[in-house]
């Protein structure tokens, strides 16, 4: 894999039994291989940020995982937490059923709740869960994510009942114009899918088989 490429993933472990020494093997992992960053629930940034201290890799955590339904207030909490712990990029999920409701001022200042928390310190991605939505919702989301603030917009958790399409990717970043980024994460499973998704527009992939994928092998399992 080229180095441009491996920039483009983020090195995910998320799964609720995840241990310390799984973690420690992520950050090796990341290292070698130059990945963008290492995406790890927030109990494991401070971790993370100790392991990768003067490397080109930063620490990505998720906020408001994986069901998005926390208040903006423990939202901007947890990232406030994290950046002080050591989060340079931080992935909330967006209240979906607000989102569903059509309550376009209660998803706004969700995210803009996470946006003002991170305060320039950290990028803030979008999680809009695709998978759950129609493409009028899916369009909604992306613009109210851009409208609060946010860096990127992202398809999935890899926790609901679908991960990345080429089309949500596409659909995303025709919304979302060319200056925001696009996160594509589910589903990515080889260096095929990853060069399907950066021609739709995606500029950063959020896997657990970037090792695989930077192999040119092929994943079987994994989100």
């Amino acid at each position: 894999m080229t180095t441009n490429i491996s920039k483009l993933i983020d090195h995910t472990v998320l799964k609720a039994e995840t241990t310390k020494s799984q973690i420690e093997k992520l950050c090796a992992e990341a290292k070698e291989h130059h990945f963008a960053s290492v995406c790890v629930n927030p109990t494991w940034v401070k971790l993370c940020a100790s392991l990768l201290i003067g490397t080109d890799v930063k620490v990505c955590t998720v906020i408001g995982f994986p069901l998005g339904a926390n208040t903006k207030e423990v939202k901007a909490f947890e990232t406030q937490n994290a950046i002080e712990n050591g989060a340079d990029e931080v992935d909330m999920v967006i209240n979906i059923g607000a989102l569903k409701d059509k309550d376009t001022e209660l998803v706004e200042q969700d995210v803009a709740a996470v946006v003002g928390a991170a305060k320039g310190k950290a990028i803030v991605k979008v999680i809009i869960e695709t998978s759950l939505l129609t493409d009028e919702e899916k369009e909604l989301a992306s613009k109210l994510s851009v409208k609060a603030g946010a860096d990127f917009v992202k398809t999935s958790t890899g926790f609901s009942t679908g991960g990345a399409t080429v089309e949500d990717v596409a659909l995303m970043r025709k919304t979302v114009g060319p200056d925001i980024g696009v996160k594509a994460s589910g589903g990515v499973r080889d260096i095929a899918s990853v060069n399907e998704m950066v021609k739709a527009g995606a500029t950063r992939i959020g896997t657990s088989n970037g090792v695989t994928i930077a192999q040119g092998n092929v994943a079987t399992e994994g989100y």
